[in-house]
């Protein structure tokens, strides 16, 4: 069932009407397309277009429609009308006659799209905003099960200064912090009602735009007709939000990779979330966390594509936007399972201490501290940057550890050095003096824990 017809004399090619046609992604948007056209049928109540009766029964019947979906959403791939706009008013006639035909009266499908996958990105913006919240909780409660535990920090993948798990996991939680404040804004700028804008220049109906979009739970309405059907921004956004978000969980998973493969051994993922070979029995994967990785590009493909679509499109709508949902559907689906799966990888994930100890230990990662001692001695930093080099050095080509060389190795290279070096060079030492805000140091850790504890409502 077309919603157009008068016009032509020839009936449409069959192929171009599978090219044509929308309803194989846009059917996600029913229960929207349904909520919407219950708040326009009411707004039509109060111009005088529909009766109250007329309203009762338009209304009755979207809402035994939404019921009907509900029970099997699938139902509606069935039919050959051509988007979810069409199937609605198709039933609704069918239902309840020619009242249904009044629905559309001052409505155009350019507005009412954009006004359905506005709320669609809503409804999925707090679901998305939920389970960032939890993935946050995850990595506190992670990060308080090993605040001891000291691992290498790397820069440049080579051992760098000690740092501990816990440590580790509150700096995704500031990057999931960010990602959770980019949505917030996003839900601010698209909780605008472009319905009422009808296909470009408004309606010629007197309809109260203020009073429909706060009926929707929209803060108020759009000021420009021509932009509203136009307006693609939020969807640009929701994708860049998500692009961002999944190169952090891409990041994560690729750090869990590297610490669970055989080389680091630095932790043990869980069976349920790992997968075997098919030809090697000793073979434990990490295809989890590599799904994540490889389906962050799968995001960056989306945002790209919207971006391609939109940018020569003249105002106002172009079937070009067709475009938009089916990568975005996609994209909020894989983020969404991602966030779901990296709670449930932190969940169950166990540590090799003295492995990930040892790494740290082996890999001069307190070398620093002993340039920071010789400076406490009255040396210049570039000096003691020297002098401590030479002696890791001297280290690597006898296989020794900083803490394991003789006093006269050390003495060697610098009588500033003493035997109380022991005590500035082990890792726990090594953290402890990371007091600054964001430091290492087990106190500031306990303390962030305790903050983020308070700011997550975990008991």
């Amino acid at each position: 069932m077309s919603l157009w017809g008068g016009r032509f004399i020839n009936e449409s090619n069959k192929l171009f009407e599978e090219f044509n046609a929308s309803l194989s992604f846009d059917y996600n948007l029913v229960k929207e397309d349904i909520f919407a056209s219950i708040a326009w049928s009411k707004a039509l109540l109060e111009i005088g277009v529909l009766t109250n009766i007329e309203q009762k029964k338009i209304e009755s019947a979207l809402i035994s429609l939404k019921k009907e979906v509900n029970i099997n959403p699938k139902k509606i791939l069935k039919s050959n009308c051509e988007d979810i706009h069409s199937w609605i008013e198709k039933n609704l006639i069918k239902k309840i006659g020619d009242i249904g035909k009044k629905l559309h009266t001052g409505r155009s499908r350019n507005d009412q799209i954009t006004t359905d996958l506005k709320l669609w990105c809503r409804s999925n913006i707090k679901i998305l905003l939920k389970n960032i919240l939890n993935l946050q909780k995850q990595f506190v409660l992670t990060a308080e099960m090993n605040i001891d535990v000291i691992i290498p920090g790397y820069t440049h993948l080579q051992r760098a200064q000690p740092i501990t798990f816990a440590y580790w996991c509150l700096a995704y939680i500031e990057m999931l912090k960010r990602d959770f404040s980019r949505l917030e804004d996003t839900l601010k700028r698209l909780n605008i009602s472009p319905l009422g804008s009808g296909a470009l220049s408004g309606t010629g109906w007197n309809i109260d735009r203020e009073k429909l979009a706060l009926s929707m739970g929209f803060t108020t309405s759009t000021e420009n007709a021509l932009d509203s059907v136009s307006d693609r921004d939020y969807v640009i956004e929701l994708l860049s939000s998500a692009s961002i978000s999944m190169m952090h969980l891409s990041r994560f998973s690729e750090d869990l990779i590297f610490f669970n493969s055989s080389e680091a051994n630095f932790i043990e993922l869980s069976d349920a979330i790992t997968s075997g070979s098919s030809l090697m029995p000793q073979k434990k994967n990490p295809d989890a966390l590599e799904l994540i990785r490889g389906k962050c590009g799968r995001v960056y493909g989306s945002l790209f594509s919207i971006l391609v679509v939109l940018k020569g499109l003249p105002l106002s709508y172009n079937k070009d936007m067709q475009e938009d949902k089916e990568n975005l559907f996609n994209t909020i689906y894989t983020w969404n399972y991602s966030l779901l799966i990296s709670s449930l990888v932190l969940k169950n994930i166990k540590l090799n201490r003295q492995i990930c100890y040892d790494a740290a230990e082996k890999g001069y990662s307190n070398a620093t501290e002993v340039a920071d001692y010789l400076v406490r001695k009255g040396i210049s930093f570039r000096e003691a940057h020297n002098i401590v080099g030479k002696i890791v050095l001297h280290a690597i080509d006898i296989k020794k550890s900083l803490s394991h060389l003789d006093l006269s190795i050390f003495k060697k290279y610098s009588n500033y050095i003493e035997n109380d070096i022991y005590d500035h060079i082990t890792l726990s030492a090594c953290i402890k003096k990371h007091l600054s805000k964001g430091g290492v140091s087990f106190n500031q850790v306990k303390k962030k824990i305790i903050k983020e504890k308070i700011r997550l409502n975990i008991s």
